[in-house]
């Protein structure tokens, strides 16, 4: 009866329901809703990790991921991507769309997950742009290329993983980056105890750190650099502007950009604690 009643709430607006995970397999729910979109799902009644509708891949139907790849605009000319974490593939599918001499790595520590995404959203990968079934942590510690941009979107029903979100695992991800390059990652404010703890985290990890809300949304896109030269809001603006004309995007990147905040919540002063790693076992 408590299932039921949670697909009602879930399904108050008309959608078929397209796909029920089940263990061993991964459990996501995928419906469409009368329009042609798709709605990816960890619980009934859970947040959408991704939604995606008609103009697909440029047309990105959550407000969040509008945001994060606004963060694009603070790197000058992107050739190697990283995302972490696929979900629907909504991001890295967008990406290749708008920068195609770009190469992207998608990493997706699901394989149903991936699975998902390419039969009901249309995730596909070709030359250049390869997904992994891998630990994200693991895949950004292992030695590889450097990236101009790093995505972290690795989001589960219970929100973002404990080791991506401690300042080891943060300065292991600046590690990765290209010179010039930008972490950019999605927080949600409310409901998450975490979240100033893990703005304080950012700001002890990187030589600086910028903010920006998503309008009308508990979402907070935080965009590190690792360099300390500050860029002027103008030309980040303008980078957003330019990419959304000469690609056709049917967004403002530049509107998402107007958002920056003056400073990153929880300033480095903050009393929060830092997030770390547990300390390691004492053998006996």
């Amino acid at each position: 009866m408590r299932l039921l009643s949670r697909q009602a709430r879930a399904l108050a607006w008309p959608r078929t329901v397209l796909h029920v995970g089940r263990p061993p397999e991964s459990r996501v729910i995928v419906t469409q809703d009368g329009a042609g979109r798709r709605y990816l799902q960890f619980e009934w009644d859970g947040p959408y990790q991704s939604v995606v509708g008609q103009g697909f891949p440029l047309r990105l139907e959550l407000p969040y991921t509008q945001a994060v790849v606004a963060g694009l605009a603070f790197v000058e000319a992107p050739r190697r991507i990283l995302v972490v974490g696929v979900g629907g593939g909504a991001i890295p599918m967008f990406l290749r769309a708008v920068l195609p001499k770009a190469h992207i790595d998608a990493v997706e520590s699901d394989a149903g997950m991936l699975d998902v995404a390419r039969r009901y959203f249309g995730f596909r990968e070709d030359s250049a742009l390869q997904s992994h079934v891998a630990d994200g942590r693991r895949f950004i510690e292992t030695p590889g290329p450097l990236y101009d941009v790093i995505i972290l979107d690795a989001y589960g029903p219970r929100g973002i993983p404990g080791p991506l979100a401690t300042r080891q695992f943060l300065l292991a991800t600046r590690a990765r980056l290209a010179p010039g390059g930008a972490v950019v990652s999605n927080v949600v404010r409310t409901p998450n105890p975490f979240f100033h703890a893990m703005v304080r985290t950012w700001h002890a990890s990187f030589a600086q750190l910028h903010a920006f809300d998503v309008e009308e949304t508990a979402n907070c896109i935080l965009v590190a650099l690792a360099h300390p030269e500050k860029l002027a809001r103008g030309m980040v603006k303008a980078r957003a502007e330019r990419l959304t004309r000469s690609r056709g995007i049917p967004f403002s990147l530049r509107a998402r950009v107007a958002h920056w905040l003056d400073e990153a919540p929880g300033a480095a002063g903050s009393e929060q604690a830092i997030l770390e790693d547990p300390p390691s076992p004492v053998a006996p």
